[in-house]
């Protein structure tokens, strides 16, 4: 699915996806906005997973003392560098979230949110590894996916995506059960609670599983800090 982002979906093209989402939308993203505002102190650095056009990172940013944003669509990085505010803040960089070019160690906070972890065309245990390799001692890393609850919401904003000819048409025999299927190729599923546990605790770690607003499940896990 990176593939059908960097080639049909990026930029002002993603841009307007978010335009035209309904209120119910609207307010699930801005409830993850703020569920990982939350969990961020003003002197972090952060890293965003698959930031697209800036969206989240803009916002996080407001927050944290520095923000990079990754991707594998050039188009919409482009938007981003020019997008939005706060000037001096962000920055972005094209990158597979599965093989980061960072050390070990270079972020206060890892954030992978909107079910990005199951759009990527990685393995989400290598992408969930990576992360908590470049999360510092006692840092966090945050990934977040649907609620099963939000699936009529969702629904209803992938048709409104594909009236306007931003995603092919809905595939109504492939679309269940969390997973969008559309007729140009377009694929998004969604990971189980149990399963987010499963990726966190093959790397280790204890994860902590949060429900937000009814429309998000979130994942945390925290890089264990050094023995004395």
């Amino acid at each position: 699915m990176t593939d059908y982002y960097s080639r049909r979906l990026a930029a002002d093209r993603l841009r307007r996806c978010y335009e035209i989402a309904p209120p119910r939308v609207q307010q699930y993203l801005a409830a993850e906005i703020v569920h990982v505002c939350e969990q961020l102190h003003p002197g972090d650095s952060v890293l965003e997973l698959g930031c697209g056009y800036g969206r989240v990172a803009w916002e996080l940013a407001r927050v944290a003392r520095s923000v990079v944003g990754i991707d594998t669509a050039i188009e919409s990085l482009s938007l981003a560098r020019h997008g939005g505010p706060p000037a001096g803040r962000c920055a972005f960089a094209g990158m597979d979230a599965a093989r980061l070019g960072f050390v070990a160690g270079s972020f206060d906070a890892v954030v992978c949110v909107q079910n990005g972890i199951a759009v990527f065309d990685a393995d989400p245990a290598r992408v969930f590894a990576e992360a908590l390799r470049v999360v510092r001692p006692g840092g966090v890393a945050l990934f977040s996916t649907y609620d099963e609850r939000f699936w009529p919401a969702r629904l209803a904003w992938f048709e409104a995506q594909a009236a306007a000819g931003l995603v092919g048409e809905i595939d109504r025999e492939q679309t269940r059960d969390g997973t969008i299927v559309c007729k140009d190729g377009f694929r998004a599923a969604t990971l189980k609670p149990a399963a987010l546990a499963q990726l966190a605790r093959g790397t280790g770690a204890e994860p902590r599983i949060t429900f937000v607003d009814d429309s998000s499940v979130f994942c945390a896990l925290w890089a264990p800090a050094p023995r004395p």
